[in-house]
């Protein structure tokens, strides 16, 4: 497709992408950005477009996964609305002081909760929490790795049972 053919077939379509585009995006501005890209994509890539096909259906797909792509990426990043001096400046300002308070108090009672369950599933337990692997923890205590991964999957399911009380109480 020629430069002149695809210029002539994105002018008859124009109205109708931008009432499109506008659908789309429900904002004028946003769909006159669309429009641009979407006839720069178009262009970019005219010479995919196989002739005896429908060159609506296509520019309007462009359209639509431009759009798609757009707001998936506006979704997932997060914007500023302010410099980001500003934002680092805030943030040196209201410096916290670090209070482990909540994180011991949430540890002694898991303490508690692992002695409770005994030492046959605590200490495979712990092993594992710490980073062994279920062959260490196997050759570690001279038992089979299925035994480890069975104490320890019992450990979990008791750990969760003890904590589903304390929650209900």
């Amino acid at each position: 497709m020629t430069s002149q053919e695809f210029t002539h077939k994105t002018q008859e379509l124009n109205n109708l992408l931008f009432a499109f585009a506008l659908r789309l995006t429900r904002s004028r501005q946003d769909a006159e950005d669309l429009m641009q890209e979407t006839a720069i994509k178009a262009y970019k890539y005219r010479h995919n477009f196989s002739e005896g096909t429908n060159f609506k259906s296509w520019i309007s797909t462009i359209m639509r996964n431009t759009f798609i792509n757009h707001y998936r990426k506006a979704k997932t990043r997060r914007h500023l609305n302010q410099p980001a001096d500003a934002v680092t400046e805030n943030i040196e300002v209201n410096n916290v002081v670090a209070n482990s308070g909540e994180q011991n108090l949430r540890m002694q009672e898991m303490k508690r909760m692992l002695n409770s369950i005994g030492d046959i599933y605590s200490v495979p337990f712990l092993m594992f929490y710490k980073g062994y692997e279920y062959q260490e923890i196997a050759d570690q205590l001279n038992i089979p790795i299925g035994t480890v991964k069975s104490r320890i999957f019992s450990a979990r399911v008791k750990m969760k049972q003890m904590i589903g009380e304390r929650r209900a109480a």
